[in-house]
């Protein structure tokens, strides 16, 4: 990282930055040229483990790249203000992201509907105790995304708190 006064290496820290993100971008291989695609995502945290869940239909574009490759890297980030310094004559955006990679799996039977029920709705207030459809289950893929490397920063907004 070029800018090691703006990295955030601290887990805890990340962790709220994670918390504050609703959409995750994940970067899949296809051919010639990346992928890209923003999802809602929940998280768990397990010791120094991170893992993220999505879920979706069994079919499409997503689906099928993940399928050919586990492998994937990610990013998210929360756009804070544009700060224009006028002593200093610049310009910049305040912010906090949080980018890695990780691996893939998608989860079938018992382990899905944990991840649906235990994570992936319980994530939100309003989605904690929502009686959703149950039959959906059987036809949505659930993806546990294990982070292998992360990195975060912050540009912090001058004379306030990083994170």
């Amino acid at each position: 990282m070029r800018r090691k006064d703006r990295e955030v290496t601290d887990l805890k820290r990340i962790v709220e930055i994670i918390d504050e993100c609703e959409i995750i971008r994940l970067g899949l291989a296809d051919g010639n040229f990346p992928y890209i695609v923003p999802v809602n995502f929940a998280y768990t945290v397990n010791g120094e483990e991170i893992c993220f869940y999505i879920h979706g239909a069994m079919a499409g574009r997503k689906y099928e790249l993940l399928k050919a490759n586990p492998y994937c890297s990610f990013e998210m980030d929360i756009p804070i203000e544009m700060d224009c310094i006028k002593e200093a004559k610049d310009v910049t955006m305040r912010y906090k992201s949080v980018m890695g990679t990780c691996r893939a799996e998608f989860l079938d039977g018992e382990a899905r509907q944990k991840a649906i029920d235990e994570v992936i709705m319980a994530r939100h207030e309003e989605t904690r105790h929502f009686e959703y459809n149950k039959a959906a289950v059987n036809v949505t893929a659930v993806v546990k995304l294990t982070v292998l490397e992360l990195s975060a920063k912050v540009n912090p907004v001058r004379g306030g708190a990083d994170v």
